[in-house]
């Protein structure tokens, strides 16, 4: 166990190290701990040789987090970070789905906006000379590991819509070189008076490094591309599939229909098992969906 990840540090390893690059997700209920088990069984039919780190926090009980420990994950507990009372205020949930309503999806009623911070924790993670973060509602369909070569700050644009929100980063998957001075930086620049983060770390992210590495919108694919810019979607190059907004381990969500063949693999990658050749499934066309 590391300094950085041991007792006062606001992180807490249940194991060492095991590799100098790691992928790292955050777990802060059982619903993202459902995520994050088919992202671990994705990732290892992969083949990396990197550590998988789940950071969770206190919102997720220790039964939730057995099928990761079995599958070899490294847990890390976190705390959440130390932030004023009002800021906590301003980024609640129903504060912050008021000030800032969400227009394109429905977030379920699992997402905690809070939570979503403890990711700046990974710049505590130096054990490691490069993490790639990938939130856990998203699947890896082939190997990723040149990602770890990829500069610090790199990440895909925002890209479900038009091609106009290339301009936005998503913060669902991105490179980052660990260093407790950026962390300390961080913190300090997080908590600014009157400070809201319209979307949490996201917003945050993309301010803290405004000249963020552009990685191509196959190493974040965002499941609304599916039936919005179907022209995007080919199979043969998407590295990583995330689904914003709804969740596929919900029941008959407002985009179910739609997203049926994504929400389908996911369910095979969860089980771990009937997982299709991603190369041969038939890409969406313009008015296919339903």
């Amino acid at each position: 166990m590391s300094m950085a990840a041991g007792k006062g540090s606001g992180l807490v390893a249940d194991r060492p190290a095991g590799a100098g690059h790691a992928f790292v997700t955050l777990v802060t209920n059982a619903d993202y701990a459902m995520g994050a088990t088919a992202l671990v069984h994705s990732l290892r039919r992969t083949g990396t040789d990197a550590d998988i780190v789940v950071l969770h926090t206190g919102g997720v009980e220790a039964e939730a987090l057995l099928p990761l420990s079995a599958a070899g994950c490294r847990l890390v507990a976190v705390d959440l970070l130390p932030l004023s009372d009002a800021f906590r205020e301003r980024h609640a949930r129903g504060r912050l789905h008021a000030d800032a309503p969400f227009t394109k999806g429905r977030k379920p009623q699992f997402h905690s906006p809070l939570d979503n911070f403890c990711k700046l924790r990974l710049w505590q993670l130096v054990e490691y000379s490069a993490c790639v973060f990938i939130d856990a509602d998203a699947i890896v369909l082939r190997n990723i590991d040149r990602l770890f070569d990829y500069p610090e700050f790199s990440a895909a644009p925002n890209v479900y819509e038009s091609l106009a929100d290339f301009h936005r980063m998503n913060s669902g998957v991105f490179v980052a070189r660990p260093s407790m001075d950026t962390f300390d930086k961080m913190l300090g620049r997080l908590d600014q008076p009157d400070a809201f983060w319209r979307r949490t770390d996201q917003t945050f992210l993309q301010t803290f490094f405004p000249d963020w590495h552009g990685l191509p919108v196959t190493m974040n694919m965002l499941q609304y591309v599916w039936f919005n810019l179907p022209e995007l979607w080919d199979w043969r190059s998407i590295g990583v599939l995330h689904y914003q907004y709804e969740k596929p381990w919900e029941r008959d969500h407002p985009k179910a229909r739609k997203l049926r063949p994504l929400i389908d693999l996911w369910q095979a990658y969860y089980k771990d098992s009937g997982i299709p050749d991603i190369d041969g499934l038939a890409n969406p066309r313009k008015g296919d969906a339903p």
